[in-house]
């Protein structure tokens, strides 16, 4: 079972060098966890196990990026989410650095000290080709790679066409995904990311508007970091782990709900043939295909037509 370990005091710290562990790590973002990710990642588990290593993925909270702009980011993969889909690679811990003024104005030199040897213990470490550290990100991969050396701490970075989709010139990041997702394309962001994009969130009460009109629907609690896809209607599969029930065929709506005057932006989905109470469940929503665009309609008759249509081309 996968640990998640925040270094935020020395009591944390102290307790981690009583333990005499010693790791395998990838560093660096990981938003997304998507198939770039993956092949920094492989390194840690090959070969490293029989070496006694634990395989951790260290991150920074807040984001770099959040820290530096002052303006939330919102993520693909929340720290919940993301310690799922590691504990499925095999990773033992997800190791959470936060990422502050001090730990932003440290050199390369005093990162690779007081970080990597003196506070995780790191024997082993996997970067991608572009990854940058150290104060004002002066610090690039090989440079890594010669100050670890100086302790003994191995150095593997991953090429950079590991992080090209099917080796064709479409480059996989986080950022790209993020657009895709943002335009609807959510079979391109599912081929950078190796599974479907997903939507995980408790199931709250909502106005019951989608049962007057025939359609009960489960809206869901997302973590408010998560980020959305572009408003409208998609066709989903749905998990409901607590029931151990899988893929059932869905119809999601991200947005406002203009034609009954909403104002918020909510997640709702309407399970296709099935019935049953889902307050307090969670649900794992998984973007198959974007249908359409959220629009206005002139009567709740014509959304009641329109919705028909969306359910049978997710049948």
């Amino acid at each position: 079972m996968l640990k998640i370990i925040t270094y935020n005091s020395a009591v944390a710290i102290e307790q981690n060098s009583l333990q005499n562990i010693h790791r395998a790590i990838a560093l660096g973002n990981f938003d997304g966890v998507h198939l770039g990710h993956q092949e920094v990642i492989k390194p840690i588990l090959k070969d490293n196990m029989a070496k006694n290593l634990v395989p951790a993925l260290v991150t920074f909270i807040p984001h770099p990026q959040e820290f530096f702009s002052g303006q939330t980011k919102k993520l693909l993969t929340p720290i919940k989410e993301k310690a799922q889909i590691l504990d499925k690679l095999g990773i033992q811990e997800l190791i959470l650095l936060p990422f502050d003024r001090e730990l932003a104005n440290l050199t390369p030199l005093e990162f690779v000290k007081e970080v990597l040897l003196e506070k995780i213990k790191a024997n082993f470490v996997s970067v991608g080709e572009d990854f940058c550290f150290g104060y004002k990100r002066q610090g690039k991969a090989k440079d890594l790679q010669s100050l670890a050396n100086q302790y003994q701490i191995e150095v593997n970075i991953t090429p950079e066409q590991h992080f090209l989709v099917n080796q064709q010139n479409i480059r996989i990041s986080s950022s790209y995904i993020r657009q895709s997702l943002s335009e609807g394309k959510v079979e391109l962001a599912k081929d950078m990311l190796g599974r479907n994009y997903q939507i995980q969130g408790k199931v709250v009460e909502g106005q019951k508007l989608g049962r007057e009109l025939g359609f009960p629907t489960a809206n869901l609690k997302i973590p408010p970091e998560k980020y959305l896809p572009k408003q409208g209607v998609y066709g989903v599969k749905v998990d409901i782990p607590q029931q151990k029930t899988y893929d059932l065929s869905a119809v999601m709506n991200v947005g406002k709900r203009p034609t009954v005057g909403g104002e918020n932006i909510i997640v709702e989905v309407h399970l296709l043939n099935w019935q049953g109470d889902l307050y307090g469940q969670d649900l794992v929503i998984k973007l198959v295909n974007f249908i359409r665009p959220e629009k206005k309609f002139t009567s709740l008759d014509e959304l009641k037509n329109q919705i028909t249509l969306d359910c049978q081309l997710c049948l």
